[in-house]
């Protein structure tokens, strides 16, 4: 079974993938992403991989004979690609150097273009799940792209919002988000020429921290190569800060905010911009969403985004430390 189901309580489309639930944990003696697996090539530095068990498809099956006048089914159309960050097994984005990661945002980047192609698909989501924490099954350096047919509920959302207060000021949201984290000050990490990593004002999580272009743009493709180098410096940075914090694989995930495809033009209002999730609120201490956080998504932060803004810019200078040390 793979569909989407409409949820009319929210205005939301729910991926129904029951194939999924049988997908196979990585053996320990061989993975499918390492050369010499017979599924990838015998050598390689970054590469696109066609998910093996799609949530989405181009090519998808016919719905289930479920559907009424109330409830809607969609098929599940999009796309569902696995991007591998190396043919190391072990490795991980802080130890690429910046021109390995800048072949990954490459690699992005021509996906987007090559995904965003197809006028079926109206949103291209890049993301990475790291760590088992957060339910990774292959822990082969890896992230995915997803291409919805829909609008995802919280794009969705940001667009709404993002489009009323341009409406009202004649200003993007996050260009004045940005600028009010930089006037504030205690919770930026750090910045570059293009990027500003800062723990948001309202962060739901204890070390949820965003990536943001410093300049108005709505997505990864109008990056030259010096805003690509830049943003893969800033991914590197950004990790090797997470990794330092407790010294050990910091678990999280990594989505990345372009605007929808396909749609009416978002390019005034809509932001490129990048969120963590980090399940970690201290070195032995898990966040768990409680009922109202899961419930009805009211969301709380145990900690003081100042206070954990500290602690990052503190992780941040450890990092770069080490690495002018080696």
């Amino acid at each position: 079974m793979a569909e989407l189901r409409y949820n009319p309580l929210i205005k939301d489309w729910v991926m129904i993938a029951s194939h999924r639930q049988d997908r196979p944990q990585m053996p320990k003696d061989w993975c499918p992403f390492c050369t010499g697996s017979g599924k990838v090539p015998q050598s390689y530095d970054v590469y696109k991989y066609d998910n093996d068990f799609p949530t989405l498809s181009q090519n998808p099956p016919p719905s289930d004979n479920v559907a009424n006048d109330f409830f809607k089914v969609k098929q599940s159309y999009g796309k569902c690609e696995v991007i591998l960050f190396s043919s190391e097994h072990n490795a991980s984005l802080r130890e690429f150097s910046v021109p390995h990661i800048t072949k990954i945002v490459d690699l992005w980047a021509d996906r987007f273009t090559e995904i965003s192609k197809d006028e079926k698909i109206k949103y291209v989501f890049i993301f990475e799940n790291r760590g088992e924490m957060v339910g990774v099954t292959m822990p082969h350096p890896h992230g995915q792209i997803y291409g919805f047919s829909v609008i995802p509920k919280k794009i969705e959302l940001e667009l709404e919002a993002s489009k009323e207060y341009f409406e009202e000021k004649n200003k993007c949201l996050f260009c004045d988000m940005l600028k009010e984290e930089k006037a504030f000050e205690k919770r930026v990490i750090f910045s570059n020429e293009h990027f500003t990593v800062f723990l948001p004002f309202f962060s739901e999580y204890p070390y949820g921290v965003y990536i943001i272009s410093n300049k108005h743009m709505n997505n990864i493709t109008l990056f030259n190569n010096e805003k690509k180098i830049a943003l893969a410096e800033t991914i590197k940075h950004t990790t090797g800060m997470l990794d330092s914090l407790f010294g050990f694989n910091f678990p999280y995930m990594m989505c990345m905010h372009n605007a929808p495809v396909n749609i009416e033009d978002t390019s005034d209002f809509y932001h490129f911009h990048i969120e963590f999730f980090p399940p970690m609120r201290a070195a032995d201490k898990q966040k768990f969403n409680a009922s109202s956080e899961t419930g009805v998504w009211a969301h709380c932060n145990p900690t003081s985004p100042e206070d954990k803004a500290k602690e990052l810019r503190e992780a941040y200078i450890s990092f770069i430390n080490k690495c002018t040390n080696n």
